[in-house]
């Protein structure tokens, strides 16, 4: 099995170096960047054909390039209104990504130090080195997460302690690549270790231990190269990371909530449409117990996404979880979206889910983006309450200068998931990695409203505040599946009727952040917040202590982490 995979990955390997004329690295997510090319693509009115906000990560070289595209003079003199802080932050996204921003002189467009330290170190503003020979491009930057947190009515105090480096860079202009390695101690708030016991996982890490005084000990690490071929058509990316698929605060359909994976991503741009196949290898669920060679299991996930008019986006999606551990096949490696489908329909040992998305821009200020997935959908069941009409419906609305005060940007989501969506009855093919979820982290019957405030009143301040409140199933100790859990396997549910949207007993939970960032240089960030979190089940028949905390930090290089989920 292993020599036919390497066999595999080695013609691919060979194809694509034969053809190879470019390549590029990846936008981390979450940074904020991704706020910025969303803000001005919906006023700009007109979407890009250079990235696709539906796949991510987005890569560097197209968001330059629509950032270059976006701030050239109009004729007639109209463009894009943009106001003082966005020429800012545009100057600072292409500063962090220069290697694909060049300069009239010839150089890169990292915008140089005026007082590089020794000499040698920050010579360009966002990186530590940065070196740049036209075949060689290198960049080298240290990593660093220190947070103390106060959480109300518990001793002692909560923390981040992350330490660690990133490096990027690209090799003759055909091989781009990414790494990132950091070592992580956590004292995690109280709601996180509950979570983390009732899973047996941290959230967002694979590996870890707990030591004596409860801190999690963990190591981040995420990777890749990127070979591009056939004139910025095509990329291989072959790495150990994260994925989100979406517009939307949370993903249905695939997010990085969980666990980084190893992965091989193929995408194809023709046109006004990207094709995007994705082949992960993930753990299965598992017990915790001590050191163990944990077991494989293997999926595909197969997207498209087409710009249908200047203001319209729709994607479709195909995911498949293969129920064979340990069993990595050569079909699986077929790059036809649907092909599982049929495979599934014909008797496949397999869950293959289907997908829709939209993306709608209108007035030059609001943005519309929604998702749905679906299995095991029959229509003449629906309204009966069938445990097999399993599906996931995302709507949410983004708004940009909202009320006329300049970037200031709302957005409102809501996500409803039926009981039994993502679960299986195998134990090795439900849609989960790690012990964790692969799309929303509350797993299935539950339903949801979030809204997001962010204001930039000056340049470097970020201000933003989140909020909350969610319903979802339980399930009741003891009694039989209610399809709330995705790790249960359905064939344990009691019945095939009956099922409702949430379930009997419910958890009700209501959060709020709010959050302040000062960059005092690119990348690096001084913020302070505050969390609150409340729930209680059955409108008052289990009441949690409500979990309040205060933070402050300094975060340099990595994103920020919110816990908002319980």
């Amino acid at each position: 099995m292993l020599v036919k995979k390497s066999l595999l990955f080695s013609l691919i390997g060979a194809f694509v170096s034969l053809a190879a004329t470019g390549q590029t690295t990846y936008l981390p997510l979450r940074t904020e960047e991704y706020n910025l090319l969303d803000r001005l693509e919906t006023k700009g009115g007109m979407l890009t054909n250079d990235f696709y906000s539906t796949l991510k990560p987005i890569p560097r070289k197209g968001a330059v390039a629509f950032l270059k595209e976006i701030t050239k003079p109009m004729p007639g003199g109209q463009g894009i209104d943009l106001s003082d802080i966005d020429y800012d932050n545009i100057q600072r996204a292409l500063s962090i990504s220069g290697e694909w921003s060049e300069t009239a002189d010839g150089d890169d467009g990292a915008l140089p130090s005026v007082r590089p330290v020794l000499k040698y170190f920050y010579q360009k503003q966002p990186d530590l080195v940065h070196v740049n020979t036209g075949d060689f491009f290198l960049v080298v930057n240290p990593v660093l997460y220190l947070q103390a947190t106060k959480e109300r009515n518990v001793d002692g105090l909560k923390y981040i302690n992350t330490r660690g480096a990133e490096i990027r860079g690209r090799i003759f202009n055909k091989i781009g690549f990414y790494t990132m390695v950091a070592d992580n101690q956590e004292k995690a708030l109280s709601y996180i270790e509950q979570w983390e016991a009732r899973h047996q996982a941290f959230p967002g890490a694979d590996y870890y231990t707990r030591n004596s005084s409860g801190a999690y000990d963990y190591l981040l690490a995420r990777g890749y190269i990127d070979v591009g071929a056939f004139n910025d058509h095509f990329n291989v990316t072959f790495g150990y990371d994260k994925q989100f698929t979406g517009d939307g605060i949370r993903s249905l359909e695939l997010s990085d909530f969980g666990a980084p994976a190893t992965f091989l991503r193929l995408r194809t741009k023709i046109w006004r449409l990207q094709y995007e196949n994705l082949f992960l290898e993930l753990t299965p669920a598992y017990v915790r117990a001590g050191d163990q060679r944990l077991p494989r299991k293997y999926a595909s996930v197969h997207q498209v996404s087409m710009n249908v008019t200047p203001w319209l986006n729709l994607g479709l999606f195909e995911s498949t979880i293969y129920a064979k551990p340990e069993r990595f096949g050569a079909e699986y490696l077929i790059p036809v979206i649907f092909y599982n489908s049929v495979a599934r329909a014909l008797g496949a040992d397999q869950k293959t889910s289907l997908g829709i998305s939209f993306k709608a821009i209108a007035l030059k200020h609001l943005q519309f983006y929604g998702q749905g997935y679906f299995d095991q959908l029959q229509p003449g069941k629906l309204g009966k309450g069938w445990w097999g009409n399993q599906f996931g419906v995302q709507l949410g609305a983004k708004y940009f200068d909202a009320f006329t005060l300049r970037n200031l940007d709302l957005q409102g989501e809501v996500n409803i998931v039926r009981p039994f969506m993502y679960a299986a009855n195998d134990g090795v093919s439900d849609y989960t990695h790690y012990n964790q979820p692969l799309a929303h982290p509350y797993g299935a019957g539950f339903a949801e409203i979030i809204g997001t405030v962010r204001y930039q009143p000056i340049v470097n301040l970020y201000l933003s505040a989140k909020g909350i409140y969610s319903t979802r199933g339980t399930g009741i100790p003891g009694m039989l599946n209610a399809g709330n859990d995705i790790f249960a396997r359905y064939d344990t549910r009691g019945a095939d009727e009956g099922y409702g949207l949430i379930g009997d007993q419910k958890l009700n939970g209501t959060y709020f952040n709010f959050n302040a960032a000062y960059e005092i240089r690119p990348n690096i960030f001084l913020e302070a917040g505050a969390t609150y979190l409340d729930r209680n089940i059955g409108g008052g028949l289990t009441n949690y202590p409500a979990s309040t905390s205060f933070y402050g930090g300094l975060r340099w290089n990595i994103t920020r982490r919110e816990p908002d989920f319980f």
